[in-house]
Parts: C-alpha cells; structure tokens; sequence
C-alpha cells in the first residue's frame, strides 16, 4: 500500500471536494487543520487554488494550475499502480451506472401520464426498492475499496462513508467523491 504525501492530499481533497474551506479540505484525508490550512495558502500564493465567498459562506477550488500540478502529483504516484487502480474502475463503472438510476428512481417515479414525474416519496415499495438497491451497491463497493485502498491508501474509508451516510443525497456526495477520485488518478475525462 502507498500512502500519499500531505502535499498532493491537501491539493486532491480541493479538487474532490470542488469546494471546500480548510476543515473540509483537511478532513477529507484525516489531515491535522493546521497543516492543511498551510499548505493551502502556499497553494494559493502558487495559484493552484482560490478562495471565493459568497453570502458568509467561503471555500476553495482548484485553479486551472493546480489542476495541472494535481494531475501532475496523480501521475507520478499511480506509476506502477496503473493496471490494479483500471481494473477496479472497470468494476466500478457498471456499479457507477446502477447508482446513478437509483438515484433518479429516488426523484423521480413515472406516471402513466408523466413519465418524469417527481417523486413526492407516498409510494413507500418504491422508495423501499430504490434504498434497497443503493444498500446492495454499498455492500458491492466494500471490496472494491478494499482493491483500491490496497495499492493507494488515500482511497480508504469511501466504503464506510457510503454506509454511514445518512440520507441518499449524501450517498450521492461520497459516490461523487469516488468517481472523481478515480477519474482524477487515472487522468481520465468526463
């Protein structure tokens, strides 16, 4: 297992997150505040990352630079974890597809007259079927996150958070994290 630098923690936990103030950004990766708070502002002084507030409420991103300098670090540390990391985003890529119509089965519930009908949630064997589901998909990405946390330590704990996530739009939230995560180490596109 290769664990990551603090550096390329700090600058990857930005761009996962896509916005994010110094606790978030430091949490993501269990990194000590202070630490993370450091390293950010020597980011920002490099212009990799920038703060932007709107109504009290700041956070960070990724500047155009520091996605290259991330995708940079990303490279480097894949290097020999390359085919281990695509196998298991081959596995993850179906589960991907099955996460994302449940999550639509969860807005949305067809009519006969609307088939993009909004789901107000009365329809409790519906509902039932798409937690179930969304339930069997945490229980599938447990060894894959295991695969993956096996060769790059940074992708622990997205199984645990997935499962302790308490409402399907935090699911959502930590499956983006992944998908980004992986998308992000592989340098694949969107």
């Amino acid at each position: 297992m290769s664990a990551s630098a603090p550096g390329l923690l700090v600058l990857h936990a930005v761009r996962v997150l896509g916005v994010g103030d110094d606790t978030a950004v430091a949490e993501r990766f269990q990194l000590d505040v202070a630490v993370a708070k450091e390293l950010l502002l020597d980011y920002q002084a490099y212009g990799w990352v920038s703060w932007s507030e709107f109504a009290g409420v700041g956070g960070w991103s990724l500047t155009e630079r520091g996605r290259a300098e991330n995708e940079r670090q990303l490279a480097a540390e894949l290097g020999p974890h390359r085919a281990s990391v695509q196998a298991a985003y081959d596995d993850f890529l179906p589960l991907n597809g099955r996460l994302q119509a449940a999550c639509t089965n969860w807005q949305l519930k067809p009519t006969p007259d609307a088939p993009l009908a909004f789901n107000d949630h009365t329809d409790t064997a519906w509902d039932r079927q798409v937690l179930d589901e969304l339930a069997a998909i945490g229980q599938e990405l447990t060894p894959l996150a295991a695969r993956l946390t096996a060769v790059l330590e940074r992708f622990a704990g997205y199984d645990t958070r997935y499962a302790s996530a308490g409402d399907v739009e935090e699911r959502h939230r930590v499956w983006f994290e992944l998908h980004e995560d992986l998308i992000a180490t592989l340098g694949v596109r969107r």
